[in-house]
């Protein structure tokens, strides 16, 4: 086997990180995703290494749990480059020009001479292919559905970089090459652009849509959904996931009338909700408060014995404001070492001010300063960099986020918030994490535009519109994976659930609980019960973990 030159012995960590080095040199080379060489090299790639960790023996427990989630994340990743073939192919005909494209970017990767009368030729066939889609030649493209014109629009940015990179690599330095290329490079690159331009037959969003037809991920279908489902473990239906959103939903809305009670709005908790947004601070006073709220957070834990915060921790994590821009995506806190924080500037609109106040208010950020920092994302990170780094691979949102859902939780039943309108500011992140797996399960099955996922946001959470608005923007974009929305939540029962198994049964204590959880390092939920439970890394344990009956 190729990568035995690499490594001997079953050294099942050294293993892991050579398997992730080789892995990430491979997309480095066949860096273009609609090439045919790319899945062909990458399907070896993963045959190869199938057999690599089939023949480990591992000693020690930590090593059976390296291998299994190894054996786990090739067969993953061979499934997810298959996929990404198929969603290709199922827009092709909308790019009638790429095998073109291909060629010329594979034959350089390929370390070619190129003809450049070849090229020039193949250049103006590329211009002549692109003039007539943009022409309205081939199927009617408005009768196209819209996920694939979303794909076919991603992979024509795709290649156009590769286009453009091939050029620059040889015009200038081969003047046989630019002589004959100059022209038809030109014509091509314009073409391709009113191509790109035409919309593919879209018609125009409203003015702050989300836009669908140029934003968003192509939905997953049903079958796309169950297959996420079951590879990140959950023996769960689309539909089942969504009635316990909605289940956990009407806990937290009863919780909510009832703070509403308290601040004298009866059982309308719109109303009290309303209040809350009410009572921020004024322009400039966010860093001042993030600062107070994190130190809070840190002081209640450390007193209550939860977790081990190492001093470095405390020290070292930053605070640094997001740009308008950002805002428009990211509408309130990003977090890790850096905790990025959202509030007004002055070049943002009055409106785009009201609203950035109003869903940052003190209320809403404690409920999320603790989330990004510690003892969430900040303290998650630091730790994972420390204990079992080779794991990170292995990383998932369900333990990423699952980690700081168990945490809102279990702050909440220790009596973090101080009041109702700090009930009413963590009750608000709970109801949205739920909405998050109802608007991504009904967008991905096809049951909700995104333009009714801002909706579902703005009447049954009470988001501001464009708060909502930048949540669905980042949700569809495809910087995410698709289960990204539905992890925060359903993560974050995995982890509560075996939390209370854990502790309930005397095996740990809360904070040799959560010591254990960060010292093992990233990894599936399942996998971690596993491990903590001392269960058998198979499928019955890992992929049987049926997490909702005890939460």
């Amino acid at each position: 086997m190729q990568a035995e030159t690499g490594r001997r012995g079953d050294d099942v960590a050294g293993w892991v990180e050579q398997f992730r080095a080789d892995r990430d040199a491979l997309l480095r080379r066949y860096d273009l995703t609609v090439s045919p060489a790319r899945w062909a090299r990458l399907a070896a790639f993963c045959a190869e290494w199938e057999g690599i960790a089939g023949a480990l023996t591992p000693g020690p427990r930590d090593e059976e749990l390296d291998r299994a989630l190894l054996l786990r994340f090739v067969a993953r990743s061979r499934a997810e480059w298959a996929r990404e073939v198929e969603r290709s192919a199922a827009a092709a005909f909308l790019l009638p020009f790429a095998g073109e494209i291909v060629e010329l970017h594979e034959s350089r990767r390929r370390h070619e001479v190129p003809d450049a009368r070849a090229a020039a030729a193949a250049l103006d066939r590329i211009a002549a292919a692109a003039r007539a889609m943009a022409g309205g030649a081939g199927a009617p493209r408005a009768e196209t559905p819209v996920h694939l014109r979303a794909q076919a629009r991603r992979d024509l940015e795709a290649l156009r970089g590769a286009l453009a990179a091939w050029h620059s690599h040889f015009s200038g330095y081969d003047p046989a090459f630019t002589w004959w290329t100059a022209a038809p490079y030109r014509h091509a690159t314009a073409a391709l652009e009113a191509y790109a331009a035409s919309g593919f037959g879209t018609r125009t969003p409203a003015a702050g849509s989300p836009n669908p037809e140029t934003e968003a991920v192509p939905p997953l279908g049903e079958e796309g959904l169950r297959w996420e489902l079951a590879a990140e473990g959950l023996p769960y239906s689309p539909l089942e996931l969504i009635a316990a959103a909605e289940t956990e939903y009407a806990w937290g809305e009863a919780e909510m009338r009832r703070a509403a009670g308290e601040l004298g709005f009866g059982d309308d908790w719109r109303a009290a909700l309303e209040h809350v947004k009410s009572l921020h601070g004024p322009p400039g006073s966010q860093p001042a408060l993030v600062r107070d709220l994190a130190r809070e957070a840190i002081a209640f834990v450390e007193a209550r014995e939860l977790v081990t915060v190492p001093p470095l921790a405390k020290e070292v994590w930053r605070l640094e404001m997001m740009t308008p821009a950002e805002q428009e995506v990211n509408p309130f806190f990003l977090g890790g070492e850096v905790i990025k924080v959202s509030y007004p500037t002055d070049t943002m609109s009055h409106a785009a001010r009201a609203m950035s106040l109003r869903g940052n208010n003190p209320h809403f950020s404690r409920a999320t300063v603790q989330h990004e920092l510690i003892p969430g994302h900040h303290l998650q990170g630091f730790m994972a960099a420390r204990h079992h780094p080779h794991r990170r691979l292995f990383s998932t949102p369900f333990w990423v986020e699952g980690w700081t859902l168990h945490w809102e939780m279990l702050l909440w039943e220790l009596g973090f918030p101080r009041g109702p309108e700090d009930r009413i500011g963590m009750l608000f992140w709970r109801m949205h994490r739920c909405m998050r797996i109802v608007f991504s399960f009904g967008y991905h099955l096809e049951t909700m535009t995104p333009d009714e996922c801002v909706e579902c946001l703005v009447e049954r959470v009470g988001h501001e519109r464009a708060n909502a608005e930048g949540e669905v923007r980042r949700s569809f974009a495809g910087n995410y994976p698709p289960l990204y929305q539905a992890a925060y939540l359903l993560g974050g029962l995995q982890v509560h659930t075996l939390y209370r198994e854990a502790t309930a049964s005397g095996r740990y204590s809360a904070r040799e609980f959560h010591d254990r959880v960060l010292q093992s390092g990233p990894m599936p939920p399942p996998f971690l019960r596993a491990l903590l439970l001392d269960l058998p890394f198979n499928e019955e344990v890992t992929d049987g973990w049926r997490f909702l009956d005890g939460a």
